[in-house]
């Protein structure tokens, strides 16, 4: 059965701009993906910072992919692993095991910055709850 990308668009858009954490996951696989709409890294990033940032670790562990990848944002693994990090703390295994992909290929001053930025993020998220 095709899929109406474009009704989902408007539906999911509606509701992210409301607030709504799964549909700004949504708009972020969409964008991401060039699903209804024309593929844009950048919308992806923004959408999937919105959900990550309402402790939603779907989220939290594509933005993880967006920084490691350097897709629609500057590649930074330190970014990457604090990202992958807040998502693993909220349960998603791929988050855990790209964590320590990343981890493999930062050096030890990265590393060190990395955890400390997971747990500033993780302590904004946490105060928002």
């Amino acid at each position: 059965m095709p899929q109406d990308y474009s009704k989902a668009f408007k539906t999911h858009d509606e509701a992210a701009e409301r607030g709504d954490p799964e549909a700004q996951f949504r708009l972020g696989v969409m964008f991401g993906l060039g699903l209804g709409v024309g593929q844009d890294y950048a919308a992806a990033v923004r959408w999937y910072q919105a959900a990550a940032k309402a402790d939603h670790p779907p989220s939290q562990c594509n933005l993880g992919w967006m920084y490691g990848t350097g897709r629609g944002v500057p590649q930074d693994y330190v970014r990457a692993y604090a990202w992958y990090s807040i998502a693993a703390a909220g349960g998603e295994e791929t988050a855990r095991k790209n964590r320590d992909i990343v981890a493999a290929r930062m050096t030890p001053p990265q590393l060190e910055e990395a955890q400390r930025l997971s747990g500033e993020i993780f302590d904004e998220i946490g105060s928002r709850s």
